[in-house]
C-alpha cells in the first residue's frame, strides 16, 4: 500500500464539500439538494463510481466549477467519494440536507481553506484516509479575538443581539 497526498484546488472565492457516497443516484440527489437550498446557486458536484464503468459523474449550474469538481475527484481517484465546489453559497446553508441524502456515507470536510486529501492506493484502487483543512493552531483565542467571532457571527445573522 502507497499513501499519497493529493492537493485540491478550486477557484478563489468558493466553498467545497467532499464526502462518500455509494450510488449512482448520488449525483442528481446532490444537484436536487443544492438547487433547494438558495435561489439560482452556483455549483459543480462530481461523483466517482467504484463499479461498472468506474466513470466519474457530474453536474452543476456552472461549467467552471463543474470542471473543477471533476478534476479534483479524478485526481483523488477514490471510488464512491463526491466533490461539490459551490460559489456564493455557503456549506451551513446545506449539510444538513447532504447528511440527510439516503446514498451519504460520510463527510469528510466542508471548507474554503485550502485542502489535502490523503489518499491510500492499493492493487485494487484508492481510498480515502482523511483530509487536511487549512492550517494547524498557532495559539488560544484572546478576549479580543472571542469578541471580534461574536461580532462576526452576529454581523452574518447566525446569533442574535
Amino acid at each position: 500500500m502507497e499513501i499519497k497526498v493529493e492537493k485540491v484546488d478550486f477557484p478563489e472565492g468558493c466553498n467545497i464539500i467532499f464526502g462518500q457516497t455509494h450510488f449512482i443516484k448520488s449525483v442528481e440527489d446532490l444537484y436536487e439538494i443544492m438547487m433547494g437550498s438558495t435561489p439560482n446557486p452556483s455549483f459543480g458536484v462530481a461523483f466517482s463510481e467504484a463499479s461498472g464503468p468506474c466513470l466519474v459523474r457530474s453536474s452543476g449550474t456552472d461549467d467552471l466549477l463543474r470542471r473543477s469538481a471533476i478534476d479534483n475527484i479524478e485526481r483523488i481517484g477514490a471510488g464512491h467519494t463526491f466533490m461539490i465546489v459551490m460559489k456564493d453559497v455557503f456549506p451551513i446553508n446545506v449539510l444538513n440536507a447532504i447528511k440527510s441524502c439516503q446514498e451519504v456515507c460520510r463527510l469528510f470536510c466542508a471548507t474554503a481553506n485550502p485542502l489535502e486529501v490523503i489518499v491510500a492506493e492499493t492493487e485494487q484502487g484508492r481510498g480515502v484516509l482523511g483530509v487536511i483543512d487549512g492550517y494547524s493552531p498557532k495559539g488560544v483565542e484572546s478576549e479580543k479575538d472571542i469578541k471580534e467571532r461574536t461580532e462576526m457571527l452576529r454581523k452574518f445573522g447566525y446569533k442574535l443581539g
